[in-house]
């Protein structure tokens, strides 16, 4: 609970207000069948109109305290219960945002959405209706009794028969309802998985005509959730029931005993009146505790996945650095026998013995197969990852002695897939300097060789992204993607495949303005083809995650067979296609 204090603390009026509020609405339950039966034994039986009309002033008026404790209680409890959720959710998705690469591969994106919607939003319901029924479920369980044996100690006794028999049952179904709504909580995971996949890739689906696939995997899942769900609750509909079965037999048992303790002389009709409301209070009380335990139930299964977010050890961070102050002034990188594997227990490893260094301004080119582990280097550099053997440093600085930010900042990557966000091409371009002026932003979309197609829109730089980037082409994005880089002012620049969707003459006046513009830049360039990396000052040819050959283009020629295959085989496909 004291991971929790804090999202109780700012609200801790609203907290406290609700149950007592509340109380108001007990009160009025508890005095109103006392009140009903003094005008039944006193104003009816004596025929006093006058009588009857007191009190029945006297009950309006508790009626509407009722009603306005009533609304208040409700009111509080849904500020405390929205407010205290709505401060966890931020602190989630804090949490999330600072999860490493490892941190975010263990939890699918379905999943986490899940968890941030459909588990906060249980624990908003449980605290809400725990508000609202936890000091006036007791209180009225609690009164009730006590009224039912000032007024009549033998009948009271029924219900101490009932309650023991409930509260086992509602045991039982409280131990059934935990493990199935757990499992039905992991089934929305799967479905909300599947539906962001088919959603995200939906133009992959239909080029491959593949939504007959996708509808029935998206059906099967489904169905999966809907029976676990009808699993799950089943629990919740055979509490009703057993409730309502055992308040209809005890009243039947109190009207038939207390039907004779009138006969005898022992009771007043309107007694029995009020201890039969009593006694459906008592019952009612008890249901309301089921419903809220049940509840509590399947928001207990969310907390606990909740807890696991909160409680995720984040693998990488900057809590050991020793020059936390320290900034990228220069851009010179050096890989010092450096290997990595994603998995820390995997002997597989995806680079072996890494040597090199970049100076600052160089061009460093990488080529190398599909797997050849060209990415998983680059992104040592910014710390997505940490190396497992050697070290990464950034102007002499072992890059885990940077701070994340200062680090990240000096560092400015075009990932291999091309990311934009909804909003405007202007919104996009300034995630690389929040505070550019709009000339900056046009200059270094020129270099991008993207201000072009921008300025051809009608709207421009306020052209309205679409999610994901879905209104312009893929070598549009890209262009945009660079430009969102350039912005940033790197010292060192990261492309890593990024001009693969971009032709060959706009990918060399790219690679042009790289030259010019970004002189103390050191730039990491990944490519395919042989072209895009020719005119750098250093190539690296990887191969199985190890260094297979280093130098520049010529050198490389001169010396290198599998460079030279790379080489020509890629020319002669070039000619062919020309020839085509």
């Amino acid at each position: 609970m004291k991971r929790y204090g804090k999202y109780v603390r700012p609200y801790m009026s609203a907290f406290i207000l609700g149950p007592i509020l509340m109380l108001t609405e007990v009160f009025g339950e508890i005095m109103l069948p006392k009140l009903m039966s003094m005008i039944i034994n006193n104003g009816v039986t004596e025929k006093d109109v006058g009588y009857i009309i007191r009190i029945g002033i006297v009950m309006a008026l508790v009626a509407v305290v009722m009603a306005a404790g009533g609304i208040g209680g409700a009111y509080f409890s849904a500020k405390a219960s929205i407010c205290f959720t709505s401060d966890l959710r931020n602190d989630l998705f804090a949490k999330v945002q600072n999860f490493s690469f490892k941190n975010i591969d263990d939890f699918s994106t379905g999943s986490l959405i899940t968890r941030l919607t459909n588990d906060i939003q249980q624990v908003q319901n449980v605290i809400m209706l725990a508000l609202r029924l936890m000091m006036r479920a007791p209180g009225m369980l609690v009164g009730a009794l006590i009224m039912a044996f000032l007024m009549n100690a033998k009948l009271a006794m029924v219900i101490l028969v009932v309650i023991p028999v409930l509260s086992l049952v509602i045991g039982l179904i409280l131990k059934t309802a935990f493990p199935r709504f757990q499992v039905m909580q992991k089934k929305l995971d799967k479905l909300n998985s599947g539906i962001q996949e088919a959603f995200t890739n939906v133009r992959v689906i239909k080029s491959f005509v593949r939504e007959d696939y996708e509808e029935e995997k998206f059906k099967e899942n489904n169905t999966d959730l809907k029976e676990t769900s009808l699993k799950a609750m089943k629990i919740v509909i055979v509490t009703m029931p057993v409730m309502m079965v055992a308040m209809n037999v005890t009243t039947l048992a109190v009207v038939w005993y207390g039907g004779n303790i009138i006969i005898a002389g022992d009771m007043q009709v309107g007694d029995l009146t009020a201890f039969t409301t009593y006694i459906v209070q008592i019952l009612m009380s008890l249901m309301m505790l089921s419903m809220v335990f049940l509840q509590s139930s399947r928001a207990m299964a969310s907390e606990k996945r909740i807890r696991e977010v909160m409680e995720t050890e984040i693998d990488l961070t900057d809590d050991t650095a020793e020059q936390k102050d320290a900034v990228v002034s220069e851009g010179r990188v050096e890989f010092c026998d450096v290997s990595f594997s994603y998995e820390k227990e995997d002997n597989e490893k995806v680079l072996e013995h890494i040597t090199f260094t970049a100076e600052p301004g160089e061009t460093i080119g990488i080529i190398g197969a599909t797997g050849s582990g060209k990415t998983s280097m680059v992104q040592l550099i910014p710390r997505l990852y940490d190396a497992a053997e050697g070290q990464v440093l950034v102007d002499g600085i072992d890059v885990k002695d940077y701070s994340l930010d200062n680090l990240r900042s000096g560092v400015g990557m075009v990932l291999q897939k091309n990311v934009l966000f909804s909003g405007t091409i202007e919104e996009n371009l300034k995630w690389g300097d929040e505070g550019a002026s709009m000339e900056e932003v046009r200059k270094m979309a020129d270099s991008a060789q993207a201000d072009g197609f921008v300025s051809s829109f009608p709207d421009g730089y306020e052209t309205e992204m679409g999610q994901g980037g879905v209104n312009v082409s893929g070598g549009q994005k890209q262009r945009l993607c660079i430009a969102r880089a350039l912005l940033k002012k790197p010292k060192i620049l990261i492309l890593d495949d990024s001009t693969s969707a971009v032709d060959t003459a706009t990918e060399a006046k790219i690679r042009e303005c790289f030259q010019t513009g970004l002189k103390d830049t050191t730039k990491f360039i990944i490519a395919q083809r042989i072209g895009s990396v020719e005119g750098a000052d250093k190539i690296i040819l990887l191969d199985d995650g190890r260094i297979l050959a280093m130098g520049t283009h010529k050198e490389l020629m001169e010396t290198c067979e599998a460079y030279q295959e790379i080489y020509y085989s890629q020319r002669d496909r070039e000619k062919q296609e020309v020839g085509a």
